[in-house]
């Protein structure tokens, strides 16, 4: 659900208004296990009074690093963090930073879907808004903020008139007006997820010229396998998890101002890709079924630990079988009638 609110609605307003929609929402819902599932720690402010069976953070980014981030951000992610049973990174840089503050952190980058972008391989119609760019195209896809790196945007378009450089994405905490123009740059707007394929099976390479800074100290780029699912080579400005993940592997070009219009030249220069078989096998492994599979597991494990029951064994009153200090014994579990083990004392 997406809470619809008033446009002028003071700040305060807006918690009291999302507390109730929560409230009424969790009303509704069949009671089984109620599991709450937080992106940012900002909605523990219409959601704190909420009693979880399961409370799970999956952390994407390092929020305080943002622009305009709120100033009590940090103090409301250690609040999150506290209450969290599970907490899950979007990539190994920021499992690093998060993994001393929590007893349960576990990394997952961002997975594929392999066969959505795999259409890019396939021929197919060029787009409306993009069949009267020329060739050969650069693309970019996905949200056009901070993290981007403008000036080196259009300091490449400058250096490379002959190569259109196509940017699809909503623009986002930045001035439109404040976008680099050149007749090789072309900014697209929003596309949908599903119309994605037909605009990078058009293109000859793609780039990722993110700026390096707090903002993108710890991200780990979903369009980078998504780029290499597409078949296309990719070019990237040194974020850390990037070059970890792929420029290590040599899957992903990794650039800075003084290369970054080499690289491009020499990669569209190549008829194709020639490590889609290297590609390949890498993403063979990086479904979101499996990243699903494997996050499931630790929040079932999760909900069974929150589960065992206090049973402290009293010398005379166990009736199970055992016979002294340190032997483990069952009881049933009402929560889930599951049998669970303790060890008496």
């Amino acid at each position: 659900m997406t809470p619809v609110l008033p446009f002028d609605v003071s700040a305060a307003k807006a918690q009291v208004l999302q507390r109730d929609i929560l409230d009424r929402l969790v009303a509704q819902v069949p009671r089984g296990r109620l599991t709450g599932w937080y992106y940012t720690p900002v909605a523990l402010r219409f959601s704190d009074h909420i009693a979880w069976d399961v409370c799970i953070y999956d952390c994407m980014e390092e929020f305080s690093a943002f622009e305009d981030a709120p100033a009590r951000l940090v103090e409301m992610e250690r609040r999150l963090l506290k209450r969290a049973d599970v907490v899950f990174t979007g990539g190994q840089s920021l499992f690093d930073v998060k993994r001393s503050l929590h007893r349960s952190v576990f990394p997952f980058p961002s997975s594929v879907d392999v066969g959505h972008f795999k259409q890019a391989r396939s021929p197919g119609d060029d787009p409306a808004d993009q069949a009267g760019i020329p060739h050969p195209r650069v693309g970019y896809f996905g949200a056009i903020d901070e993290r981007l790196d403008v000036d080196l945007v259009a300091q490449t378009a400058r250096a490379m008139q002959d190569v259109h450089f196509v940017m699809i994405g909503p623009v986002v905490k930045i001035d439109p007006a404040n976008l680099p123009q050149n007749h090789n740059l072309h900014w697209l707007g929003t596309k949908s997820y599903d119309d994605l394929p037909d605009y990078l099976r058009h293109w000859k390479a793609g780039w990722m010229p993110f700026a390096l800074n707090a903002a993108t100290r710890y991200i780990n780029p979903t369009k980078t396998p998504a780029f290499l699912a597409a078949g296309l080579p990719v070019v990237s400005t040194a974020i850390v998890d990037v070059v970890r993940s792929y420029g290590a592997a040599g899957l992903v070009q990794i650039v800075d101002d003084e290369d970054i219009t080499a690289t491009l030249r020499q990669v569209l220069a190549q008829p194709q890709n020639p490590l889609l078989a290297k590609i390949d096998a890498r993403l063979a492994d990086m479904s979101w079924t499996q990243t699903w599979a494997a996050m499931s597991g630790h929040v079932e494990r999760a909900y069974a630990t929150k589960n065992v029951l206090p049973f402290r064994a009293k010398a005379g009153v166990c009736s199970t079988g055992c016979a002294g200090p340190g032997r483990l014994f069952s009881v049933p579990n009402p929560a889930n009638n599951n049998a669970v083990s303790y060890r008496s004392e």
